[in-house]
């Protein structure tokens, strides 16, 4: 204007709309000054999650919930200690199977189910996924099974009963575990029901934190690993939070992981309890009113809580842990957004070199109890079949939220180097590794913690099913498939988060 102006040598007119340009500049500055002053103020007034309560314009997710008590009613034999030598007495918590059912605004279905007992095998998983699909029409790669990996649940039908087998279980209770396996398997797939009845409108929302009270048990002394307590050693200090939250801002659940044994209760403690996760779950849902809270374990197979060994202990880190949680959902939370994509994959694991009949036959005589049992478990098996396998089925999944969020979940008792390995080379941004899922038939370890040796390794096989650990090369073919399954699903890194 003022050049317009000079150039219809109209000097005096030029400064005058000038000067009212900047009288109007300097009035709207000072508004926006007054705004930004208001905002900061109410912004330090109103609750922390005042903006998650603002209705947001659109909803392009549904979620339902349910949970059912999976507590034995009578005195069962429990999971997770060899030392035990009685069944349960009693309960501290009652154990739940929760599910939480997700469809994005296409319609596709998910459900997560999270379970506080020490893991569900295939010969569990695999029935309740077959009715699941028959009954309710949801897909085998749309269902997620996983497990707390309590030490202080019951006993399971499946590859997990050969540990209690070396207990010398009486006939009485190994009907016992069989009936209430079977009843579990029903239970699951009426929680999972009960989940997609459930299905509302709803907003889903991503954060992190970290909890630091899980350490690598790895422990190197002179005659090689053992359990103990490196604090050097390597571990995964993250607590991953998915939010789901009504139209409305209420919470609805919580979905949340952590990657570390739960193993706080010890082996002389004998009521059901879901340990730090359980402690974890009733304080988020105290502190949520109306929220279901569900624990994701994440890759722990060579981490324990410290320190450990008392009721009071597993509280600590449970509240702990919960805290942590609190935290994530407070620190501005991302919003996840769709549309779901999902990957399932089932392929061959190698095997190291089984042990011979000969070699068998001799490890009959082994003074420690459970060596033998497993030899006799082999033996019978190589009569049956004429050979012992090489390799082992493995499963992983991969759900895809939109861009914001990818969840990984291998099965078995997987080690931390993996979670690790994965976010380096995936990207940690928006990137949840869960272990302990589909599938629990003993341990998955790194090449690094095969060529160290140690329970992980090789010294845990005695109490599962496979007749050797698995070979180095089983760690390459994880990390390509599951690098294949996350491109399959078109994930993209995130940057500042």
């Amino acid at each position: 204007v003022y050049i317009h102006m000079r150039l219809l040598h109209a000097p005096c007119l030029c400064e005058l709309v000038v000067m009212a340009m900047l009288r109007e500049m300097r009035r709207r500055a000072r508004v926006f000054v007054t705004a930004v002053i208001l905002v900061a103020a109410l912004d330090r007034s109103l609750p922390r999650d005042f903006y998650a309560q603002v209705p947001a314009s659109s909803h392009s997710w549904k979620a339902g919930v349910a949970r059912v008590v999976i507590t034995p009613q009578h005195s069962l034999w429990m999971a997770g200690y060899a030392s035990r030598a009685k069944p349960s007495q009693g309960k501290l918590q009652d154990l739940y199977a929760k599910a939480l059912a997700l469809e994005d605004e296409h319609g596709k279905r998910v459900v997560i189910v999270t379970t506080d007992l020490i893991g569900l095998s295939h010969s569990i998983a695999e029935p309740v996924a077959t009715r699941v699909h028959q009954m309710l029409g949801l897909p085998r790669s749309h269902l997620l099974l996983t497990s707390s990996h309590t030490h202080c649940g019951p006993a399971l039908h499946g590859s997990l009963e050969g540990m209690m087998s070396g207990a010398k279980l009486s006939a009485k209770q190994k009907a016992a575990i069989d009936e209430y396996s079977r009843q579990l398997e029903d239970k699951l797939v009426a929680v999972i029901d009960e989940a997609l009845k459930d299905l509302t409108p709803a907003r889903l929302a991503f954060s992190r934190s970290e909890a630091m009270f899980g350490v690598n048990r790895r422990e190197r002394g002179p005659d090689g690993v053992q359990f103990g307590s490196d604090k050097n050693g390597v571990v995964d200090h993250d607590v991953p939070v998915l939010r789901v939250d009504s139209p409305q801002g209420r919470v609805r659940a919580i979905l949340f992981g952590y990657a570390c044994h739960n193993t706080a209760l010890p082996g002389e403690f004998y009521k059901f309890a879901g340990d730090y996760a359980g402690f974890a779950q009733a304080a988020l849902e105290k502190a949520h009113p109306g929220a279901t809270a569900l624990f994701v374990m994440g890759c722990g197979g060579d981490i324990n809580p410290q320190p450990n060994g008392t009721a009071e202990l597993a509280l600590r880190h449970g509240e702990s842990l919960a805290a942590a949680v609190d935290r994530a959902m407070s620190n501005s939370p991302l919003p996840v957004h769709g549309p779901l994509r999902i990957a399932f994959d089932r392929f061959m694991l190698p095997l190291a070199a089984a042990p011979t009949e000969k070699e068998l036959v001799k490890q009959i005589s082994d003074p420690d109890r459970f060596r033998r049992s497993h030899a006799r478990r082999l033996l019978a098996r190589l009569k049956r079949d004429g050979n012992l396998p090489s390799e082992l089925k493995y499963t992983a999944q991969v759900f895809q939220f939109g861009s914001e969020l990818t969840m990984v979940a291998l099965a078995g008792e997987v080690v931390s180097d993996y979670a690790l390995r994965l976010k380096r080379e995936l990207g940690s941004n928006g990137l949840w590794v869960a272990g302990y899922s589909n599938d629990v038939f003993g341990y998955v370890p790194s090449a690094r913690v095969l060529k160290e040796g140690g329970y992980e390794a090789d010294g845990a096989v005695v109490f599962y099913d496979l007749p050797a650990p698995f070979a180095p090369a089983a760690e390459e073919k994880i990390i390509t498939k599951v690098h294949e399954m996350v491109r399959e699903c078109g994930r993209r890194p995130l940057a500042g988060r």
